[in-house]
């Protein structure tokens, strides 16, 4: 293990002063209960916020408050913080409970938690300004990406709702099936003077977008 953790400070210029923490941020509660990564998720969460805010308001000092929380939800997002953790390759270094256990793209929750987690060791262990730095310098594509606002289907359809006929649109779960460990959901989505386009995802958030987008695609509405 502590090869593993040389091995990661050199591919990110990091030397930490105190390695137990990049352990504990490194260490998933299924291996440990009490020493864990969920403290320094929270702190690492806070820092990155703040950052990536700052950050966002230096690059758009026009935009209003809303389109800058929208490009700030995409960057902080839990797919966002996935990709960031499997850039940096933390996939590799996390401590879960199971040995055997691999890592995969699908383990988001655990890939986005451990990004926090690192974030939030390394501002304890060497500070505001390296931490700021390292930031930027992981999420620098998604930063420059930044500059187009992209509304999720959701978004687009309740905005659109709202102007043209000031409702929201209604959404209805129509059924769920699966286990519960992987279910499914089918829901419709309706507005004014529309039919009922219906979605199907593996959560209820991605059958609505899927719903949406549906309905947004057969109203030809852009």
């Amino acid at each position: 293990m502590i090869l593993d953790i040389h091995k990661f400070q050199k591919s990110q210029k990091i030397k930490f002063k105190n390695n137990s923490l990049l352990i504990e941020a490194l260490t998933h509660k299924s291996a440990n209960k009490k020493f864990n990564n969920e403290k320094l998720e929270f702190l690492g969460d806070r820092v990155i916020g703040l950052i990536l805010s700052k950050k966002l308001i230096d690059l758009y000092p026009v935009e209003n408050e809303g389109v800058l929380d929208k490009r700030f939800a995409i960057l902080v997002n839990r797919e966002t913080c996935c990709d960031i953790a499997w850039s940096i390759d933390l996939q590799n270094y996390i401590i879960v409970g199971d040995e055997k256990k691999k890592i995969t793209r699908k383990d988001k929750k655990i890939l986005s938690d451990c990004c926090e987690a690192v974030i939030g060791a390394i501002y304890i262990d060497r500070g505001y300004d390296f931490v700021k730095n390292f930031i930027l310098k992981i999420w620098k594509k998604k930063i420059d990406n930044s500059d187009i606002t992209i509304l999720d289907s959701k978004t687009k359809l309740q905005e659109h709702s709202l102007k043209s006929y000031k409702k929201l649109p209604l959404y209805r779960l129509l059924s769920s099936s699966g286990p519960r460990h992987k279910p499914t959901y089918k829901i419709s989505v309706s507005i004014t003077g529309s039919k009922q386009f219906i979605g199907i995802g593996g959560s209820k958030q991605h059958a609505e977008q899927n719903a949406a987008a549906k309905l947004l695609k057969g109203k030809n509405i852009n």
